[in-house]
Formats: C-alpha cells, structure tokens, sequence
C-alpha cells in the first residue's frame, strides 16, 4: 500500500512540473525567472516562481546623505565676509589662466588671511569686518569679464588689477558706496568709449584705465565728477579729439593724458589748477595751437611734459614762475624764437633738473641756457641755434620758417616776483614730503 501510495505522489509531482515546465517556456524570456520544486518531509509537494504571485524580499533603505562639504555661513566671521566667499566662488570659476596658482588659495573660510589679493577691514560705521580691498596687480589672472565680481562686493572701498587679462566691460559701481580707487590698467578690457559708469564713483581719488582700448573723446565729466581725486591716468589708449575746456577745474594732482591722438589746443583753463596740479603729462599726441601762456602759472607742479606734439610758438615769459618744475619737456614740437634766460635760471633759484627743448626750430639761448647744456640739464639737439652742437641743417631751417606762419602772441609778462636767488627752506621741506610720489606720472608711462 505504501508502494502505491509513493508513486502515486510521484506521478502527480511529474505531472506538475510539466506543466510548469510549458508554462515558463511560452513566456517572454525578460521574465524568466527561477522555479524551486521542493518535496517536504510530510509529502507535501512545495513550487515557487521567482516573480509570481509571492512576496517580494524586502526594500532596501538608501543610504544616509552625506552632509554638505560646502562652507556653511555660520562657518565663517560673519554674514558679510559669507557672501563675499560666494561671489569669490563664483568668480573663481570664470578664471581660465592663473599662471601663479592664485585662486589655489581662494578656499575654505579664512577669507581675510589666507586668500591671496583679499583685504578686509571694518567699514565706516561698522563694527565688523568686510571685505574691502581687492589688489590683483601683477597676477596675470584671466577673465572674460569682471561685472558679477566687483560689482556684487557691496563693502569693496579699492580694486587694483594693473597687469592682468580681464576682458569685457568696466563694472558699474555706482552702488559701492565706500569705493574710491580703481585701477584696471593694462588689461583687455573690451574696445569702447571712455566707461561714463566710472564718473558716478564720486568719492574716488584714484582713476587708472590706462593701457587698454578706449577710443573717442573724453568727457568733460571726468574733471568735475570727482572733488577729491588725486591721480587720472588715462595715457596709452585710442583716445582722441580736442580736449575738454574744463579740464583745470579737477582737483587733480597727477593727470597723464599722453600716449593717445588728442588734437587742438591745451584748454586755457589749466590754469585753475595753479595750487593742486602737481604733474601734468601731454607727451605724445596730436595737440596744436600755441604754447600756452597758461601752463607758467602751476605754481606747484614738479613735472610738465608736452613733448611730440604739433604745438608751436615762442616759450611765454610766465614759464619763469615755475620754481617747483624739476622736469620740463617741450620737445618735438614746431616751437621757435629764443629759449628765455629766466627759464634757464630756474636750475639755479628753482629746482629745475632737466630742461628738453629737443626737436623744435629755436634760434637762439639765454646766457645761462649755455651752461646748462654744458652741466647736462638742457637738451637743445635739432634745433636752428647758431654755435650750438647737433642742430638742424640751415636749408632744414629756412624751409621752416619760410612756411611757418608766425601768428601766436609773444608773451613778455612775468606774474610772479622773485624776492631772489636760492631756495628757501620751506620749499626744501616740502619736496622732501613729496618724495615719495615723486615722478608719479612718468611711472604710468609703463603697465
């Protein structure tokens, strides 16, 4: 009985599994799953199908997130230097040169100690820190563009990027309401006009595009918009066209224009800058006109050059009164007439070191002019001076002046009184406090 009763358990285990057996050969092979066929110890028969109607091994939970690797704000000095760290992060990603490896110091949370080219101080009225001075010069960084980055520094008081490749437009930085210094010089800075944004920065002293591409004329508001300015360099541009009438009333201490295309004459107005203009450079445009009377009455300038320019004329007596002058330069011009003995006397009872009338037609010299040359303070080459070494040939002359009207004024007037030779030790005293600023335009003259 136990015989049959086994195979009969038997048959119909066989007769199962065939019928699993076609059941999984007619469907899709994408859900062909494992069958267990299992016989129990009671005689129960058990088959499961991957799949089917069964249940499901459990879920498994994702792992946890990971916490953040950003810096979070309560991470940094406060909620300022916080946003500055993310305009800096965001600006960092634009750089697609760093020759020196700079940005490599523009991470973690010590913004103001060890992020190179970063400064902090404590704004106006504040009592925390900010970032507020960004000195880039020299590092050769480069940038499509700069708007995004300066502009969203909202405590940033001074930007320096002399020498460095930022491309784009100049930033509007109106709403930088401690910004006073801007220097992007020597850089890539998209061909345009002169940047009028730059003029609602009211508080600067210090304006620097020079060695760049700005083209056209300059506008008259850049020598009224600014009442405290100390430096405008804006030489070695495309700029162009006469310049403005009101270029004497800016306050401005150091202004080098050179190294351009400006045309017409040197404004009149010049002369309002008699007890604030210290060094005035015009080298090297396309200014005409005659030499104007004006320019002998910067009484405190140390530095005036209008050399390689279309100027012409006589020297006018009121370059007598320039006592602080140390470097005068009128050379390459189409200047004429005798080089006044009162302005070469100014290397005796002024500071006068290094007189350049080079280049012009001059037909005569002062008494004292002949020992200047002989000491090395005075370069009259090319001229038209008889007895004079290195002067122009007498046809190269003649030539001049037979085709050179003579129609500007000849200025006898002297408006200052010299009590007499010497100087005087308050005026030693204060070239020695000036010392350090010495010659501050001729340095523009390089990136």
């Amino acid at each position: 009985m136990a015989g049959l009763l086994s195979g009969s358990r038997l048959a119909r285990f066989c007769f199962l599994a065939s019928c699993i057996a076609l059941a999984a050969h007619t469907s899709a092979a994408s859900r062909r799953d494992p069958i267990g066929i299992s016989i129990g110890n009671g005689g129960g028969i058990s088959i499961g199908i991957g799949g089917g109607g069964g249940s499901s091994p459990p879920k498994q939970k994702p792992p946890p997130s990971s916490p953040s690797s950003e810096p979070q704000a309560c991470d940094f000095e406060n909620e300022r230097i916080y946003r500055a760290y993310l305009v800096i992060q965001r600006f960092k990603k634009t750089i697609t040169s760093d020759p020196q490896c700079i940005t490599n110091t523009w991470t973690g949370t010590d913004v103001c100690g060890s992020y190179k080219g970063f400064f902090c101080e404590k704004p106006p009225n504040v009592n925390e820190r900010a970032l507020a001075s960004v000195d880039f010069n020299g590092y050769m960084l480069q940038s499509a563009s700069l708007v995004g980055f300066v502009d969203a520094l909202p405590d940033l008081a001074l930007f320096h990027a002399n020498s460095n490749n930022f491309g784009g437009v100049v930033p509007n930085l109106r709403a930088l309401q401690y910004f006073y210094e801007l220097n992007l010089s020597n850089n890539k800075l998209a061909p345009c006009p002169f940047p009028t944004d730059v003029l609602g920065l009211t508080n600067s002293t210090f304006v620097d595009i020079r060695f760049n591409y700005f083209y056209g004329g300059l506008p008259a508001g850049l020598f009224c918009s600014f009442p405290i300015v100390e430096a405008i360099f804006v030489n070695n541009n495309k700029f162009a066209g006469k310049l403005p009438d009101n270029l004497g009333y800016s306050p401005v201490n150091y202004l080098s224009l050179a190294n351009n295309q400006f045309t017409g004459p040197i404004p009149a107005s010049i002369a309002r800058a008699a007890n604030t203009l210290l060094e005035v450079l015009f080298l090297n445009n396309k200014l005409s006109g005659c030499l104007p009377y004006e320019l002998g009455l910067l009484a405190k300038a140390t530095v005036i050059d209008a050399g390689t320019n279309l100027l012409t004329g006589t020297i006018p007596a009121s370059y007598a009164c320039l006592r602080k002058v140390e470097q005068l330069n009128l050379a390459d011009n189409l200047l004429y007439g005798v080089v006044p003995d009162a302005l070469c006397r100014l290397a005796y009872d002024g500071h006068l070191t290094n007189l350049t009338l080079s280049g012009n037609y001059f037909t005569g010299l002062g008494a004292c002019c002949w020992d200047l040359i002989k000491q090395g303070k005075l370069n009259v080459d090319r001229n038209c001076i008889p007895y004079a070494p290195k002067q122009r040939s007498h046809d190269e002359c003649a030539g001049f002046f037979h085709r050179t009207k003579m129609t500007c004024p000849v200025s006898t007037y002297v408006p200052c009184y010299h009590k007499g030779y010497g100087v005087d030790a308050a005026a030693e005293e204060a070239k020695a406090a000036a010392e350090e600023y010495k010659y501050r335009t001729y340095s523009a003259l390089k990136p």
